[in-house]
């Protein structure tokens, strides 16, 4: 599994209908893509759980193959044409786990990164990650989380769907607008390797 997230920042009066928009017209364009997981489309508004107005699609993709598709093709252009090429981090994926709610459509989302101390070994930060990630499954009103590595920058992101409102938990909270999960039974429950 790979995990895949770009953050467009908004500026402070920019009227969020429009990705609401967008994503109403469009969301549906990945509902078939081949290799593609899941796609939450995320959007954080400048108030109270946000300083920053931003549209920030996660991606969960079960091969780089389905990645690559979107990246180099007409998918990820539409993005660059309308707000410029951002910067789009990735991580190696290392669990995924549906939880209790995971027949329901989530409403938000929760993504916290935490780099890993140089003090600790990278097995041990890993195995404390997947230990966390597990209860996160369980909780209640959870639909689905993810855990990813950013080797090259020592991150560990975990990413959580939720039912309903997102526990207060560290990290950014996120609204969802829609969900592609085309292949999402394929990305396989539990440790990545």
């Amino acid at each position: 599994m790979h995990v895949m997230q770009y953050e467009i920042t908004l500026p402070a009066d920019y009227d969020m209908g429009i990705i609401r928009t967008r994503v109403a017209t469009r969301g549906h364009l990945l509902d078939t893509f081949p290799g593609l997981g899941i796609k939450a489309y995320l959007i954080r508004e400048r108030g109270e759980h946000s300083p920053v107005n931003q549209y920030a699609p996660l991606y969960l993709w079960k091969a780089p193959e389905g990645m690559n598709a979107f990246l180099w093709g007409t998918g990820f252009q539409g993005i660059v044409d309308d707000f410029g090429r951002p910067e789009v981090q990735h991580w190696t994926g290392l669990s995924y786990a549906e939880g209790p709610a995971s027949a329901a459509l989530p409403r938000t989302a929760t993504r916290h990164r935490a780099p890993i101390p140089t003090s600790v070994a990278p097995a041990d930060a890993v195995e404390a990650a997947l230990e966390e990630s597990v209860t996160s499954a369980k909780a209640p009103g959870a639909v689905a989380t993810a855990l990813a590595v950013d080797p090259r920058h020592w991150e560990l992101l975990h990413f959580t769907l939720w039912e309903h409102d997102a526990p207060e938990a560290p990290g950014e909270r996120y609204e969802l607008l829609h969900l592609s999960m085309p292949e999402r039974e394929r990305l396989g429950e539990g440790r990545q390797w």
